[in-house]
């Protein structure tokens, strides 16, 4: 089971703080000391549009110093990915909205137009000799509030062509919290039927309090990695009512009270949302597990 911590990009690029990159510096170090073994550090995008992952460059510099550690970024373009390439960064995440009203607010661009700079950006990638790994992540996989209704079947045609492409990896996001546990377990199982073990993730926000029920349906049907996000805090800024990832403590918590291992230390976590708590002062927190704490039976256990 892995669990990839997406706050320092997904959870940052939503809120108007801009934390100091000591302080970035100082939740990469506390996060993989918590175990955590891959942080999507920032994203790779103009600094003008998001000031708050300026320093993105900085901090792949300092994750990679950090032992086991997966550095990956988000790339918006092929000069995004250029960048990922140059900073040795492990692994690239580029979005690929399943919504045409979506993808257009969020990129200026058609998924179609998307996908073909897809391939532009693993023939770059080919052509350095780069082993930065590429993931697609198809965004309003399960609804758009832009958009309204999305097609399954477009989402299974954009992850088709993109594996066709020779992307490492894809991913599944329901980038608004529309998705229920019954979309979501017939989608991945269909997904996997095309892509078998190159679907790796799932994306889940907890809008309306489904999100944690939507990552164990995913694992239902077969997929074992998950993005989440310290306190539960991220969002979309191009995607109206996109509040909230999935809690990095809470999913832990989920897997691990099912004997699913994920190398986590609780305390180190929830002492990790307290400093994340003072950092970001009169920014909304969520999540369980901080309040309630872990039950006897998981500490007896441990």
């Amino acid at each position: 089971m892995s669990i990839r911590e997406v706050g320092l990009r997904d959870g940052l690029q939503s809120i108007a703080t801009t934390l100091p990159t000591e302080l970035k510096l100082a939740w990469l170090r506390d996060a993989h000391a918590a175990g955590l073994r891959e942080i999507e550090v920032g994203s790779f995008v103009p600094a003008r549009l998001l000031p708050q992952l300026a320093d993105t460059a900085e901090l792949v510099a300092f994750a990679q110093t950090l032992p086991g550690l997966v550095v990956s970024v988000l790339v918006p373009n092929l000069k995004g990915a250029l960048r990922a390439i140059d900073s040795d960064a492990d692994a690239m995440l580029l979005p690929l909205s399943a919504s045409h009203a979506h993808s257009l607010a969020n990129l200026r661009k058609a998924p179609d137009d998307v996908v073909r700079e897809i391939g532009e950006i693993v023939a770059a990638r080919d052509a350095a000799g780069s082993r930065c790994r590429i993931e697609i992540g198809i965004s309003t996989a399960f609804g758009c509030t832009i958009q309204g209704h999305v097609e399954p079947a477009e989402v299974l045609r954009l992850l088709r062509t993109v594996l066709d492409l020779g992307v490492d990896r894809v991913g599944l996001a329901d980038t608004v919290g529309y998705a229920d546990p019954k979309a979501v377990g017939e989608l991945f199982a269909q997904g996997r039927e095309i892509a078998g073990d190159r679907l790796t993730c799932g994306h889940f926000h907890d809008t309306r309090g489904l999100g944690m029920a939507n990552a164990f349906a995913a694992w239902q049907a077969g997929v074992r990695g998950f993005d989440a996000s310290l306190a539960g805090i991220g969002g979309c800024p191009h995607a109206p009512g996109a509040s909230g990832n999935v809690a990095t403590e809470d999913l832990a918590y989920l897997f691990e009270s099912m004997g699913e291992p994920t190398g986590l230390d609780f305390d180190a976590l929830v002492a990790l949302r307290g400093r994340l708590a003072g950092w970001l002062q009169g920014v909304p927190l969520h999540g369980a597990l901080w309040r309630a704490g872990l039950p006897r039976t998981m500490r007896a256990a441990s």
